[in-house]
């Protein structure tokens, strides 16, 4: 895609609208002066044929035509005729001896045996026996025009250079701000994330700069959460890989202790367990976080839920738990599945893992007030109100838990629902005494409530 100069573009335009405005001032300066002239010209020719005609207005003499001497340089440009009684009396020597016109009256523009145009006036006296012309050569009146032209539009040709010359300069320091800015970012570092200062910014240049800072404070916040995250994963990571080599240093040196290795192999798998589960909550969340924007759909939540509650049930009931589920009628969200599916599955998830033997867990889904409820509750222990707060912090569990477990589940349920426009409430369950999380969506069509 072919690239383009924000100041030669800018140049363009002010030169070529200051090519268009000049050349229409110069079409207007001739046009007025040609009819000026025109005028003026016309008016001679009307008053010398006047004076003709006063001239000749006695009795003129019984003598043959005589030809006006020339006392001009001008002069063959300048012809007249002067008829009485349809015999010419007088006329100048590049007349001619018939009428330069066909008519008796008025202003005509004609072609004269010599090839020339002339502009011709005609006229009569008052008994309507003496009859004038007067003519000018229409070359003369164009050399007239050109010399006044010239005089008018020579300054303006030598002043358009001078114009250009000036726009461009004009453009240039205008545009200063902006190369500014482009040397201050060639010069930075590549992880140089501070905020741009330019002295003397203008003022149309300043939001730009701004949403440059605030562009660089999204990027140095990502940056560093990214740093936090690598860093906190590698911690925990780094726990279950050495409880997987030491139990498996116990299996290797448990000899003929059928029962020792067995036991450090379950525990082997056991590690290898909760290292999966830790990576997928990883990868989980890494998803989420660099795709931020996905197309949402209209899908029945209450149906969701079914099939998540399914896949749950068999490992609630190896440990006893009681999973109920409380879905009534379509219950329309808007949003991908698969994401919700996985917050589903945690919110259902961590309530079964933090719970003791034949606890219960209910799940319920309505609509309430434009806005589909999904509520999870438990029969565990409950949340301190300080440990509410800490809850969704990345790697963070509260103390006492005996559960094997990232701390991940939490963050990956906030960022779901912030993706999906959803809110989540945490509380106490007034039925079953344990952690009770609402997440409210609105209805595709309806207002959030």
């Amino acid at each position: 895609m072919k690239r383009h100069s924000l100041q030669a573009r800018l140049l363009a335009l002010v030169l070529g609208l200051v090519i268009v405005v000049w050349l229409g001032a110069a079409f207007m300066t001739w046009r007025d002066a040609r009819h000026e002239l025109d005028e003026l010209l016309d008016g001679h020719l009307a008053q010398a044929a006047a004076l003709l005609v006063v001239n000749q207005s006695g009795e003129p003499e019984d003598q043959e035509h005589a030809d006006a001497p020339d006392l001009h340089k001008y002069a063959p440009r300048v012809a007249f005729q002067v008829f009485h009684e349809g015999r010419l009396v007088l006329h100048s020597a590049r007349a001619g001896l018939t009428p330069m016109a066909q008519i008796d009256d008025g202003f005509a523009t004609v072609r004269l045996e010599d090839g020339a145009e002339w502009r011709v006036y005609a006229t009569q006296g008052a008994e309507r026996d003496v009859q004038v012309y007067v003519g000018e050569q229409i070359a003369s009146r164009r050399a007239i025009l050109r010399a006044v032209l010239r005089s008018v539009l020579w300054p303006l040709v030598i002043a358009l250079p001078l114009l250009a010359l000036a726009v461009w300069w004009a453009v240039y320091r205008g545009l200063l701000p902006l190369h500014q800015l482009s040397r201050t970012l060639e010069r930075r570092r590549p992880d140089a994330l501070e905020p741009v200062v330019l002295a003397g910014l203008p003022i149309e240049m300043e939001p730009l700069v701004r949403s440059l800072n605030a562009l660089l404070e999204r990027i140095a916040g990502l940056l560093d959460a990214e740093r936090r995250f690598t860093a906190d994963a590698a911690h925990e990571l780094r726990t279950p890989i050495a409880a997987i080599r030491a139990q498996a240093q116990v299996a290797l040196g448990a000899g003929e202790d059928e029962a020792g290795r067995r036991h450090a192999l379950l525990a082997t798998l056991a590690g290898c367990d909760r290292a999966t589960h830790l990576v997928e909550q990883l990868l989980t969340l890494a998803r989420l976080e660099a795709a931020p924007a996905a197309p949402v759909l209209p899908l029945d939540m209450s149906e969701l839920a079914r099939r998540v509650l399914a896949e749950l049930a068999p490992g609630a009931l190896a440990r006893r738990q009681q999973l109920e589920l409380d879905a009534s009628g379509p219950c329309p969200v808007a949003g991908q599945e698969l994401l919700l599916g996985v917050l589903l599955r945690n919110l259902v998830d961590n309530a079964l893992r933090y719970s003791p033997g034949a606890a219960t867990v209910r799940v319920s889904v309505h609509t309430q007030a434009g806005q589909t409820v999904l509520a999870v509750e438990d029969s565990g222990p409950g949340l301190t109100p300080a440990e509410l707060d800490r809850l969704g912090e990345r790697f963070y569990r509260p103390p006492g838990q005996t559960q094997s477990g990232s701390g991940l589940g939490w963050s990956i349920v906030r960022r779901i629902a912030q993706v999906s426009g959803a809110r989540i409430e945490l509380g106490r369950s007034p039925q079953l005494g344990g952690l009770a999380v609402t997440v409210h969506w609105p209805q595709p069509g309806a207002a959030a409530g």
